[in-house]
């Protein structure tokens, strides 16, 4: 183990700009508290990846993320022998630097990964709060600062992409969805420095293309994507070609859906 590790690179620095749409604060503040893994679900793009950062912060505590596929290993979260010069050094992976060092170690979308990889998190997540390193010999005892959160998107749950319930009943639960259409138009003008009509206009778009979802469209605009048309127009862009550019090419291929939300956008920018 390196004692020298400076764990404090993980930690954030800045207030990061999260507008609360419930409890969800108080509640995962009891959770950490308890030090309960947390599971937190909802659609693509509707601030859970900032949430969690937001609670990092307001808790002052590191914070890995790990942004999960399906070629990750269980190598890659706890950490492998590698060469150099002297010949074989061991180097922790994200998930046992977080266990070591008492950080929050966020496993974004985690139904990415391959079930036989998510199997190793199960022991930091009852009682036991440990991790072993089969491959060093070693038992590597949780930081009593060390919580564990997971998230993904339930939306793209097959039978191929799915926790095992013998993962899911190891966490806390958290459902997040897309903000009150105020909530939202406040967030976006906020993080896109655009006025308030505009943000308005750009939520209602959204919410035009969300009624689509299983209706031909797989998943709604999120609030990301609304961001980011807002930071076009600010960058001088017309609203529609923004709206078009950014909320509408990248959701679908479909001609059909797109007409209907080019026609969407063209009515309420007109």
């Amino acid at each position: 183990m390196n004692n020298t590790f400076d764990i404090t690179q993980y930690q954030v620095t800045e207030q990061p700009y999260y507008q609360p749409q419930n409890n969800e604060i108080t509640l995962y503040e009891a959770a950490y508290k308890a030090r309960l893994p947390v599971m937190i679900k909802g659609p693509t793009g509707c601030g859970k990846s900032r949430f969690v950062e937001y609670m990092a912060w307001k808790l002052n505590k590191p914070l890995i993320t790990v942004a999960c596929n399906e070629d990750m290993t269980a190598s890659d979260l706890v950490g492998r022998y590698l060469l150099d010069s002297n010949g074989t050094r061991w180097v922790d992976g994200p998930l046992t630097l977080a266990a070591r060092y008492g950080a929050i170690c966020y496993l974004d979308e985690v139904v990415e990964a391959r079930q036989d990889t998510t199997v190793v998190i199960h022991p930091l997540t009852d009682h036991r709060r440990t991790l072993p390193l089969d491959k060093k010999g070693e038992l590597v005892v949780a930081h009593p600062d060390f919580q564990l959160v997971i998230s993904y998107n339930p939306g793209y749950q097959s039978l191929m992409k799915d926790l095992k319930q013998s993962t899911k009943q190891r966490f806390a639960g958290m459902e997040f969805d897309y903000p009150l259409r105020s909530v939202e138009t406040e967030i976006v003008s906020k993080e896109a420095g655009i006025d308030v009509d505009t943000a308005d206009r750009l939520v209602r778009i959204a919410e035009t293309a969300r009624k689509l979802k299983g209706h031909g469209l797989d998943e709604g605009i999120s609030t990301r994507l609304l961001v980011y048309a807002a930071a076009l127009i600010n960058g001088g862009i017309t609203a529609r070609d923004a709206c078009r550019m950014a909320l509408v090419r990248p959701i679908t291929d479909d001609k059909d859906i797109r007409d209907t939300l080019d026609h969407a956008i063209d009515a309420i920018f007109a």
